[in-house]
């Protein structure tokens, strides 16, 4: 038999969910959890996971509820643990603290917890309900789960682009297509995600940082993502500025090319060699290595050529698309470098999930269509 929400746990778990959204920064390589304690119709306690080996949502909340977590309810967005890893299982902190009832938005994905936690929960007496705004829940941990269930981290493309869909000038010259609210815009979406992914044509173009900005970001930076440059041949200059920044470089390189590892070692950077497929890297092996290192969500910023080898191997799960009200003319630079598409059944289909104004640019939030699932 289903389990019946009432209007007030719709309530209370959009509460956690937003309280979950409450840290700009993910709990790397952790999931974002909010917990909302509530008892007799009051919230008591509240919490989220801010950072991987401190306390989880549950524990900040119980620790704020203090006696008054005694017959509460405990809504949280995501299974409580049952397993020792860094710190101690959520869900015998909450038997503990005599929580009579929790509902529970998803199951933890995690093979490690997977219906353990609500299974213990149940044991102790406690009152379980699962699948409160789960689609909700699953937005707020795409990458946790992405790397769970297959392997590899969940890969967002950020792109942006003129209203004649041109992405920079012939001669490469792209600053600045957007205006200064898009770019503020951006990087919250490097806040959030545990890598940005880029080619080594991007970086001889550009000599990007790649890094988060506190004074765009508009608070402290609190941990930078790795920054993961793809450069078959180790072609690298080892004065680039992303082998400079604070933060980790993984260089990605083919077996063979091994020639300069101990020059980019000492300026800063990590190569790691993978397969190669017709004489360049194996980009399905590049994420599932990023997913065996625990990165759960991949920004990619790069230029065409990336982004399509990586859309045509149906390895982009999600584009971000911004567009500047301006023409750049038919010289200027596209999106994607895609072959083979001849005909009109051979587009790319996409699925729109928003659109919105960011400053004077408008932002696309699009998801790719793919016939057949590599």
């Amino acid at each position: 038999m289903a389990y019946r929400f009432t209007e007030e746990d719709a309530v209370f778990m959009a509460r956690a969910l937003r309280v979950a959204e409450t840290e700009t920064f993910s709990p790397h390589p952790n999931p974002r959890v909010g917990c909302v304690l509530v008892n007799n119709g009051k919230v008591v306690g509240e919490g989220w996971h801010v950072a991987a080996g401190g306390p989880h949502a549950e524990v900040h909340a119980l620790t704020q509820a203090g006696d008054a977590a005694q017959g509460a309810t405990a809504y949280v967005t995501l299974e409580p643990c049952s397993h020792h890893g860094r710190t101690p299982p959520c869900a015998d902190a909450l038997i503990q603290a005599g929580v009579a009832r929790v509902i529970v938005a998803m199951q933890d994905p995690n093979p490690k917890v997977a219906g353990s936690g609500i299974k213990k929960l149940k044991k102790a007496g406690v009152d379980v309900g699962v699948g409160l705004m789960q689609a909700e829940a699953e937005a707020l941990n795409r990458g946790f789960i992405s790397r769970m269930t297959t392997g590899r981290p969940f890969v967002r493309c950020k792109l942006a682009m003129s209203v004649d869909g041109r992405t920079a000038m012939s001669d490469g010259e792209s600053k600045w297509i957007t205006g200064e609210a898009a770019r503020k815009d951006v990087q919250r979406w490097r806040a959030r995600s545990d890598a940005v992914l880029t080619s080594l044509a991007t970086v001889d173009a550009d000599d990007p940082s790649l890094t988060v900005r506190e004074e765009q970001l508009g608070e402290k930076v609190r941990r930078q993502p790795v920054r993961v440059v793809l450069d078959s041949h180790l072609h690298i200059h080892p004065q680039t500025t992303v082998l400079r920044e604070q933060g980790k470089t993984w260089i990605f390189a083919c077996h063979g090319a091994e020639g300069k590892q101990a020059i980019l070692t000492a300026a800063g950077g990590e190569v790691i060699t993978i397969d190669e497929t017709d004489g360049h890297l194996d980009l399905a092996a590049v994420l599932d290595e990023l997913g065996r290192r625990e990165i759960n969500e991949v920004l990619v910023e790069a230029g065409s050529i990336l982004n399509g080898a990586l859309l045509q191997a149906q390895l982009i799960d999600e584009i971000v698309l911004y567009m500047a009200p301006h023409l750049m003319g038919n010289n200027a630079r596209g999106l994607f470098t895609l072959s083979g598409l001849a005909k009109m059944q051979d587009r790319v289909e996409l699925t729109m999930l928003d659109v919105r104004a960011v400053g004077k640019d408008w932002r696309f939030v699009l998801k790719p269509i793919y016939k057949k699932k590599r």
